[in-house]
């Protein structure tokens, strides 16, 4: 196997376009990952591994067919998306996970742009086995490396789909699920209070919540108790109560 020695070798620069440019991740149709546990979550799942980058001393997988590189260490650290990372780097083909049937429980998420936050909130609702989440309105890329890393392989099998508003609203119409909105508004509902087994949340921007045009849309806003003097809780955090509770209510948990 030859050892990249060049940033200017054409693996290279695809490798770090995959992790920096969500327009070549979309023209491409491929994602850029890393670590040996993502990368056996992928295998796990049935996704396909393209190609596989390695530092120079780093293992080589046992992936007939699947073709492998390897790298200097500086090279390497050029084309990973993280400082650091022991490796392997490895491209995969994007495949979102389709809802099976109609959904019960659904997480919305608008304008959610901190790719932690999104593949937190993915992770939580695999874990708490929710039916669907869907990204809506200017959310960080979920195929991004940030998004995949904090999603911890939630991405291979959570279903997901990215729709925009009027397509959301037409789906849940044919689903018959109520919207309800996490809102910190006076007629906001107690969450302890709402029956969650069948509906879909939406939770909003990290700094500015939830949007005017989908908060019209809400059937209800519901909100989730705090102590005086609290003002708000992170998105992520604010998206595992709500799974948390439509599972509670569906005694999934």
């Amino acid at each position: 196997m030859e050892l990249i020695r060049t940033r200017k070798n054409p693996e290279i620069h695809h490798f770090r376009q995959l992790a920096r440019s969500r327009e070549y991740r979309r023209d491409t149709g491929l994602l850029a990952a890393e670590g040996e546990k993502l990368l056996q979550e992928a295998l796990a799942s049935g996704a396909e591994v393209q190609e596989i980058l390695l530092r120079e001393k780093g293992a080589a997988p046992d992936l007939p067919g699947v073709p492998v590189y390897r790298a200097t260490d500086e090279v390497f650290d050029f084309a990973s998306p993280s400082e650091n990372s022991p490796g392997p780097l490895f491209s995969l083909r994007r495949k979102t996970v389709e809802p099976v049937g109609v959904p019960r429980r659904v997480l919305v998420l608008e304008n959610l742009q901190d790719p932690g936050n999104v593949g937190t909130a993915l992770r939580t609702a695999a874990a708490m086995a929710a039916d669907l989440v869907v990204l809506t309105g200017r959310c960080a890329d979920p195929w991004q490396p940030k998004t995949v890393r904090g999603a911890m392989g939630a991405l291979f099998r959570q279903p997901m789909l990215e729709l925009e508003l009027p397509e959301l609203i037409r789906r849940l119409e044919e689903w018959d699920l109520p919207l309800y909105g996490a809102a910190l508004a006076e007629d906001a509902r107690d969450i302890r209070a709402m029956d969650l087994d069948r509906c879909a949340v939406a939770i909003g921007n990290e700094g500015n919540g939830l949007s005017p045009e989908i908060l019209d849309q809400c059937r209800e806003k519901l909100i989730i108790p705090m102590s005086p003097g609290s003002e708000s809780l992170n998105a992520a955090v604010a998206a595992s109560i709500v799974l948390w509770e439509m599972a509670r209510k569906a005694a999934l948990v």
